[in-house]
């Protein structure tokens, strides 16, 4: 196996973890940026990650025109990727869900913020993102480079991103990186609406954010957790 039929094996493989643990459904896409080539990165074809093999992932242009389709659909909202490439160098995958479980933190008040330590990864407090504030009303989908862009300024320099109405976009180091982000993302909202009915919560001090984001690239924990995942996924 060459390193660049490696790389799209874990892209395959993290598209069928974020289908096993609930993050997409028929909806959603991971993407990977191409390991040998930064202006250009690798996302399926418009299928559901629960079924995408080798054979369904195409080579992208950052402005998120397909090299070669091969005649096959792509997906709508893929200047979400190619956006966050150019914005960001140091990304390396790059999710969007529908999540059912972040929706409600960005159409309320309420802020999405770290309630366990698992979920550090998400940063301090998730911003959101409105796509009416500066296009007015539209079918909601991230279409256009333009949209992208603005989604990719919003996000800033941190890993998550919720979208009013929508979901979520998340960067990542890695498709590891990404991968378990999204799905603590998705604990970690669970796990506050309870905790929020139940009353006052007590979340992730500031500090101990701090300290697991700088070790969440090189934590021990990480392989194990990547391998559970693929073996839940029937990698």
């Amino acid at each position: 196996m060459t390193a660049l039929t490696e790389a799209i094996d874990t892209l395959v493989t993290g598209n069928r973890i974020l289908a096993r643990e609930n993050v997409v459904d028929a909806f959603g896409h991971i993407s990977m940026r191409h390991p040998d080539d930064p202006s250009r990165y690798f996302l399926a074809c418009s299928r559901s990650p629960e079924l995408v093999e080798a054979d369904d992932i195409l080579e992208f242009a950052l402005d998120s025109k397909c090299i070669d389709d091969r005649g096959k659909t792509l997906y709508i909202e893929r200047p979400i990727h190619g956006s966050l490439y150019q914005a960001r160098p140091e990304i390396m995958s790059v999710i969007h869900n529908h999540s059912t479980a972040v929706i409600p933190f960005g159409v309320s008040k309420t802020p999405l913020r770290p309630i366990v330590h698992v979920a550090a990864r998400i940063g301090h407090e998730v911003p959101v993102w409105d796509i009416y504030d500066n296009f007015g009303d539209t079918d909601i989908l991230v279409s256009t480079n333009d949209q992208g862009q603005d989604l990719a300024r919003a996000m800033g320099n941190g890993p998550v991103i919720l979208m009013r109405g929508h979901g979520a976009t998340v960067a990542g180091l890695s498709v590891q990186d990404a991968v378990m982000t999204a799905v603590y993302l998705q604990v970690n909202a669970q796990l506050q609406m309870d905790a929020l009915r139940l009353g006052e919560v007590t979340y992730l001090h500031p500090g101990e954010v701090d300290i697991r984001l700088a070790r969440s690239q090189k934590f021990v924990g990480n392989d194990r957790a990547w391998e559970y995942m693929s073996r839940r996924a029937g990698r």
